[in-house]
C-alpha cells in the first residue's frame, strides 16, 4: 500500500526552482545532481500517473530463456503528449536549466512502475544510442514510495546510494551512462509502489 508523505500537503504542483540542485562530482568525468522534493504535491501526481498511464508488462530474453521484466513500463516519444501537465512543466524546467550544459532539449519520457519491493532493475547504463559514446544527461523524477537508487563505477567498485521518492529529482550527467552503472535493487522492507519518470535527449535509451 502506498503511504503518502507527511510533508506533501502543499497546494503547489509545479516544479520548484532548479537553482537549489546540488551536484556531486564522481570519477571518470561523471556527476549527479540531486534535488529532494523538486515536485510539490508529488503524491497527488503519483496517484494520477498510476491511473492514467497505459502501463504494460514486458518479457525479455535473458541468456537462454524469456523472463518477465520486474516492473511495468510506458514510453512517450518526442511527439507524444505526456500523461500529466506537471510532467510538461518539469520537462520545460529541465530544458531551461540544462540548456547551456546539455546543448539540446530533453525529448522523451520513459516511465517505470515498481509495484513493490519485489520489482527492480539490474545494474546498467543507458547506453543504447549516443549514451554509449558521448556525454549526455538522464533526469529522473521519482514519485511514490522511496526506493534506493545505487550507482557504482562500471567494472565494479563501491556503490553510492540515493533514496528517491515523493517528488525527488536526480540527474546523471557527463560520462555517467558509460563509465558508471545504476540499479534499483529488490527490497523486502519496501511495501509500497514507486513511479520513476526518465527524461532523455534524442537518441539516448
Amino acid at each position: 500500500m502506498f503511504q503518502a508523505s507527511l510533508l506533501d500537503g502543499t497546494d503547489e504542483s509545479g516544479p520548484r526552482p532548479l537553482s537549489a540542485v546540488r551536484r556531486t562530482e564522481l570519477e571518470r568525468g561523471a556527476w549527479v545532481d540531486v534535488l529532494p522534493g523538486w515536485i510539490p504535491n508529488a503524491d497527488a501526481l503519483f496517484e494520477r500517473l498510476l491511473t492514467s498511464v497505459p502501463w504494460r508488462a514486458e518479457r525479455r530474453r535473458m541468456y537462454d530463456k524469456v523472463v518477465d521484466v520486474p516492473r511495468l513500463l510506458a514510453f512517450y516519444d518526442e511527439d507524444a503528449e505526456l500523461p500529466d501537465p506537471v510532467l510538461d512543466e518539469a520537462k520545460a524546467a529541465l530544458d531551461e536549466h540544462y540548456a547551456e550544459e546539455l546543448g539540446e532539449p530533453f525529448r522523451t519520457a520513459g516511465l517505470c512502475l515498481y509495484r513493490d519491493g519485489r520489482d527492480s532493475v539490474a545494474w546498467h547504463g543507458d547506453t543504447i544510442g549516443r549514451g554509449a559514446t558521448h556525454d549526455t544527461m538522464v533526469a529522473i523524477l521519482s514519485v511514490g514510495t522511496p526506493r534506493s537508487l545505487l550507482l557504482r563505477p562500471r567494472g565494479g567498485g563501491a556503490a553510492i546510494r540515493r533514496d528517491l521518492g515523493h517528488g525527488d529529482l536526480i540527474v546523471m550527467g557527463g560520462s555517467c551512462q558509460r563509465t558508471w552503472e545504476h540499479a534499483i535493487p529488490k527490497s523486502a522492507r519496501v511495501k509500497g509502489p514507486r513511479i520513476s519518470v526518465q527524461f532523455r535527449p534524442r537518441g539516448v535509451r
